[in-house]
């Protein structure tokens, strides 16, 4: 979602499907976890800019970026929340471990989307080094959360309004 230098995190909550009385769930890594809970952070603040009532956003912590996908499916099935939003922060590291990691998750992600009327949104940060997540965790290229929840928004909205 993000360019060099800019920040995309700024939106405007009036422009957005208003979140009251629709319910969320993030789900959130703990490995990285000073990356991911801001991430969550920025996640929840801007659902509750938008009208969700703290009640409403579940949050389900899971050791890795891996198991993201199984809690997510888990939410899935529930169909219980109008969207869900995976939280993780994979740093490339010196094997391919990284890559299969991503990998994973990407694919996860996207069979969930594919599978379930439960719109769930991709919020894993795959950055080549510490810095480079914490600027996208609140620093200088804004907070992804915040992106992710904008985007957990628009596909409530059109799941409520387009799809059902």
């Amino acid at each position: 979602m993000a360019t060099a230098g800019n920040n995309l995190s700024q939106y405007d909550p009036e422009a957005l499907p208003k979140a009251t009385n629709m319910r969320f769930a993030c789900v959130v890594s703990e490995w990285n976890h000073d990356v991911t809970d801001a991430l969550y952070l920025g996640a929840r603040e801007a659902l509750e800019a938008c009208g969700a009532a703290k009640m409403d956003i579940r949050h389900i912590s899971v050791p890795g970026a891996v198991e993201l996908t199984y809690a997510c499916k888990k939410l899935c099935e529930s169909d219980e929340y109008d969207a869900i939003i995976a939280i993780g922060n994979v740093i490339q590291g010196e094997t391919k471990h990284f890559d299969f990691v991503c990998n994973s998750v990407t694919h996860g992600v996207t069979e969930l989307n594919l599978r379930f009327d439960t719109p769930v949104i991709f919020c894993v940060l795959t950055d080549n080094n510490k810095q480079q997540s914490l600027d996208r965790a609140g620093g200088k290229h804004g907070n992804k959360g915040i992106e992710a929840a904008v985007a957990a928004l628009k596909m409530a909205g059109l799941r409520k309004t387009v799809l059902r």
